[in-house]
């Protein structure tokens, strides 16, 4: 019983704590949405006004919506910006409104499997809905309805239903973790991860409506370093390359399909995600050196990453 109790005050502590900042989004003509699901109040990069995350395919290709708090007030939105490939969106509320304060972020990179995850949102309407489970798994990918792939996704068995997309994830402390994005199954929901990449789209979103990215052409998997390289590195795994795209920058730079990457710009690679961070706007046209293992010499190539466009 002792147990079941703690339990069951953290998850009320994180509802009471989350539930007034996380509304429920209507998009396009109010009276005739278009599409809806839920949004969370973040604290302003810009550091002026207050804007509010949700998942890009909840607001598609609609420019303006309403958001309904908890406590039954509702704010005009504005869409800043939205971004398929990492499927979050920043929306800015209209001056004249008053809004909830802003949800603490937390930092996804630091949640274990098994570890205890709230999730707070709007299925089917249901204004404030709770519910709680754990972190299932971590690094997922998410193909998209487009063709895309949303990487590095967190699931979690916490219920999601529709209505949920844009809501908030959050751990035992009431830091939001993730923003939750899909419902994979019965059981299996998926949350884009709230971390150092996630800030970094959210303020570009917020300053210029879109995030550039470079592009280097390469699909890859993690996989374990040969024994000795591990021990020389101090880390177990690389970046297996799957796949170089046909005159892609990878593909001009040298890399091979089977080349394990270790490092990018001089700083380990472990996973897809220790590559994607460096590739946001300021690498688009710089030489971004990358080591790789190929048999059993360390190779440097020098690849320049072009654009990513649609």
């Amino acid at each position: 019983m002792d147990e079941l109790d703690s339990y069951s005050r953290t998850v009320v502590t994180v509802a009471e704590t989350l539930g007034p900042a996380v509304a429920a989004l209507a998009v396009g003509d109010p009276e005739r949405p278009r599409g809806a699901g839920s949004a969370v109040v973040i604290p302003d990069p810009a550091g002026t006004g207050t804007v509010l995350v949700t998942n890009a395919h909840v607001v598609d290709r609609a420019r303006s919506g309403r958001a309904t708090f908890a406590d039954g007030t509702h704010a005009d939105v504005r869409v800043l910006g939205a971004d398929p490939l990492s499927d979050l969106a920043v929306l800015a509320v209209h001056p004249d409104a008053t809004t909830p304060a802003p949800v603490t972020p937390g930092d996804a990179s630091g949640l274990r499997v098994g570890q205890l995850v709230v999730a707070v949102g709007n299925p089917f309407g249901l204004a404030g809905s709770v519910t709680a489970g754990v972190v299932s798994g971590l690094g997922r990918s998410l193909p998209t309805k487009d063709g895309r792939v949303v990487e590095d996704v967190i699931q979690t068995d916490a219920a999601l239903n529709p209505g949920n997309s844009g809501g908030a994830l959050a751990d035992a402390h009431g830091h939001v973790v993730g923003i939750n994005t899909a419902v994979a199954g019965v059981g299996l929901g998926l949350a884009v991860p709230w971390n150092d990449t996630t800030r970094a789209i959210v303020a570009s979103l917020r300053a210029d409506g879109r995030v550039r990215r470079g592009y280097l052409g390469v699909v890859g998997a993690p996989a374990p370093l040969p024994v000795d390289v591990a021990l020389r590195l101090g880390r177990r795994q690389g970046l297996r390359v799957a796949e170089v795209v046909r005159d892609s920058p990878a593909a001009r730079a040298g890399l091979r399909n089977g080349d394990l990457i270790v490092d990018a710009d001089h700083e380990p690679v472990t996973q897809a995600r220790d590559l994607q961070r460096r590739l946001f706007a300021d690498a688009i046209g710089r030489t971004l050196p990358v080591t790789v293992l190929r048999g059993e010499a360390m190779v440097d190539v020098l690849a320049v990453p072009a654009e990513l466009t649609s």
